[in-house]
């Protein structure tokens, strides 16, 4: 089993089950037209996802052969750009083959750079049916490097209807339990989707209020190019942002960098609008939400995408 990139999926369920993606996309402001000002301001984004590794794939089938994710070149862009959280791919069975060297080291170089949180990242959907794949693969990763906490980007609600939610999250939360049971004291968070806020569960709650208390943690994935606006980062991520902090449950708020074509549109993504758009939105979200309890920063999907972005 592999693990893999699936955080875009989030996005498409997500204006699928409420909007249509064409007509969200539709009335979306265009990013490129923000300008930075006052240059001096710390950057809002204090967190990154990281899909890949620098293991050759002659080596190991489970390799994909990426220099920006050797340990020296991941710490040199964290302490960059100043992060204190950094989710770091790890694939199935990383205890076993040349994986558990790599993630140790990279592991010891983020912490020296000044990351606070190197959290082990990892999902698949299937997991949420059988939880103890997710606790299999959460024993491995441990026993890898010495992780801060465990991430999971699960997302089974891909493809799945209104009425089917409530069992899938029931299952989700299940699987989070189980896999909390083989962390120990390492604390398990998940990115969620901020439609799930919208999603009534009964008694006045959503189904996202019904995940938090079996995390520890959780990312409000709340992809769009712009902060202001009914279809902005803010408006999208306020009701999850709102419960977390009710729950006392840490959150950051998500973003995208990744290409249109892959993000679900170009109104998703500030993959093809440019950094300084990126920095100045995410400044607007650090303003509505840093007083918010709770409140970690943004964090960016994710890495070489951004890389590619700055480098434009």
């Amino acid at each position: 089993m592999r693990i893999r990139r699936s955080g875009t999926g989030i996005l498409a369920a997500g204006m699928a089950l409420l909007f249509g993606v064409a007509g969200l996309a539709a009335t979306a402001a265009p990013a490129s037209a923000v300008t930075l000002t006052g240059g001096s301001t710390p950057s809002a984004i204090t967190g990154m996802w990281a899909w890949g590794n620098p293991i050759d794939p002659a080596v190991d089938a489970r390799g994909d052969g990426q220099p920006a994710f050797e340990p020296k070149a991941l710490a040199a862009f964290a302490s960059a750009h100043k992060l204190r959280t950094v989710y770091l791919s790890v694939p199935w069975a990383a205890d076993q083959g040349p994986f558990s060297p790599w993630l140790r080291s990279a592991v010891k170089a983020l912490h020296g750079a000044g990351v606070t949180t190197v959290a082990a990242l990892g999902g698949d959907p299937a997991w949420s049916q059988q939880p103890d794949l997710a606790a299999t693969w959460t024993t491995a990763a441990l026993k890898a490097a010495p992780f801060d906490a465990i991430q999971f980007d699960v997302e089974p609600w891909v493809g799945a209807t209104d009425d089917q939610l409530p069992g899938i999250v029931a299952q989700l939360a299940t699987m989070y339990d189980t896999a909390a049971t083989a962390a120990g004291s390492v604390p398990v968070g998940a990115d969620l989707p901020w439609w799930l806020a919208a999603k009534p569960a009964g008694d006045d709650s959503t189904l996202f209020d019904t995940l938090l208390p079996h995390l520890r943690s959780v990312a409000i994935v709340a992809f769009s190019d712009h902060a202001a606006g009914d279809d902005g980062i803010i408006a999208l991520a306020r009701p999850a942002a709102t419960a977390a902090a009710t729950a006392r449950v840490p959150f950051s708020i998500g973003v995208e960098t990744d290409d249109p074509q892959v993000a679900g549109g170009p109104g998703a993504t500030f993959g093809d609008d440019t950094a300084a758009a990126l920095e100045a939105q995410t400044a607007l979200v650090r303003s509505a939400f840093s007083g918010f309890a709770g409140y970690k920063g943004v964090t960016v999907e994710h890495l070489l995408s951004w890389q590619a972005l700055i480098a434009r």
